[in-house]
């Protein structure tokens, strides 16, 4: 029989088959459609007879809509939320209509006032993982997408009328000291420990006081960005540092229920920036964000001011690539003007009256 739609509780579930010129393609159902409206109902039986009968006559890899892929990729919350808009776009395009340029070009569209980047991020990576994790389970065309050139990226830029990739300022020793003597034992200790051991601020955030190993002076620090949950050393003044400080709650800004105990007292990885801010003000220093103050600070101080090796740099900041750190995190530091001056040495040359003097060949030793 057709598919047909019954009410189980406040939901509506549904029996029978899928059936095209009166003949069943697939089935037998007896499941939710997770509506709770008739119409809402309907809408279900709709589209999965639309998919079924795409899947009858040109198969299941050619049939597949954008939509129908979603529905098995479980996002993240934020993904999801990435997710909504470019449904609305493309939701109903059979994948194999899907190419790389068509992903780039949401990008004008559905975000017309950002750089690039954010467009591969927050456009072209999810929809781009929905559709390859669809050719891992269901055997789809895999896609493959060229990043942005130089030339696109700038372009966007003059649209918007503001630069991107505006290039960091990493911290120096200088700079830390200058905030630690204008900043309270929390928050002097935070950009110490991330200064020191290139933890994210995320993984800052959350130590804690469980975390703390004082006797082999490890921190643990959170799983982040591919890298699982680890322990990390730290100096022993850095640790008494740590150890001195009473562990805060913080509240959950939405909830306004009480967190664990912190290490650092925030609750979020946002939480800091109006209060650094206010300390860099009193310090009299510009203001840095805790990215570059940590992980910049970290490796232009290791590699570019103190020599170490790019590959033990990395390490001990944990980047599984030396050659990623050294291509984003590492600023170099020598002014121009002085880079110009060494083609400006004055070379020692002759004076007019002085006449160069003649070297002997092998001729005018013969002649002699």
């Amino acid at each position: 029989m057709p598919l047909e739609i019954y009410k189980r509780g406040s939901v509506f579930w549904v029996k029978g088959w899928v059936e095209y010129n009166g003949r069943p393609i697939a089935g037998p159902y007896r499941q939710s459609t997770r509506a709770t409206t008739e119409a809402g109902a309907r809408d279900w039986i709709n589209d999965e007879t639309q998919l079924q009968v795409r899947k009858y006559l040109i198969g299941e890899e050619h049939s597949l809509r954008f939509a129908d892929v979603v529905d098995f990729y479980h996002p993240s919350a934020k993904t999801a939320k990435q997710l909504l808009p470019i449904l609305d776009e493309i939701g109903d395009m059979p994948l194999g209509a899907i190419t790389g340029a068509l992903l780039k070009s949401l990008g004008r569209k559905l975000k017309p006032n950002v750089c690039t980047d954010t467009w591969w991020r927050e456009i072209v990576t999810p929809a781009r993982a929905v559709i390859n994790n669809a050719h891992e389970h269901k055997g789809t065309p895999l896609l493959r997408v060229k990043r942005y050139d130089k030339f696109e990226r700038i372009a966007q830029d003059q649209r918007r009328r503001k630069p991107s990739r505006i290039e960091r300022i990493p911290a120096t020793r200088d700079w830390i000291e200058a905030f630690c003597a204008a900043a309270d034992p929390y928050n002097a200790a935070l950009v110490r420990f991330m200064f020191e051991t290139a933890a994210r601020i995320d993984q800052a955030v959350s130590i804690e006081p469980d975390d703390l190993r004082p006797a082999t002076c490890e921190v643990r620090v959170k799983a982040q960005k591919g890298h699982p949950e680890g322990w990390i050393t730290v100096s022993p003044q850095m640790m008494a540092e740590l150890v001195a400080l009473k562990p805060k709650r913080p509240k959950n800004l939405k909830t306004g229920q009480l967190l664990s105990p912190r290490v650092f007292g925030y609750g979020s990885p946002t939480s800091y920036n109006n209060r650094w801010k206010t300390i860099c003000k009193r310090a009299g220093i510009p203001y840095l964000s805790a990215h570059p103050a940590g992980r910049h600070g970290f490796f232009t101080e290791l590699v570019v001011r103190q020599g170490v090796d790019p590959v033990t740099a990395a390490k001990a900041g944990r980047w599984s690539d030396p050659n990623l750190p050294m291509r984003i995190y590492a600023h170099a530091e020598t002014d121009e003007a002085d880079v110009r001056a060494r083609f400006r040495t004055n070379y020692v040359q002759p004076t007019p009256d002085e006449k160069p003097k003649h070297r002997k060949t092998k001729k005018d030793q013969e002649n002699e």
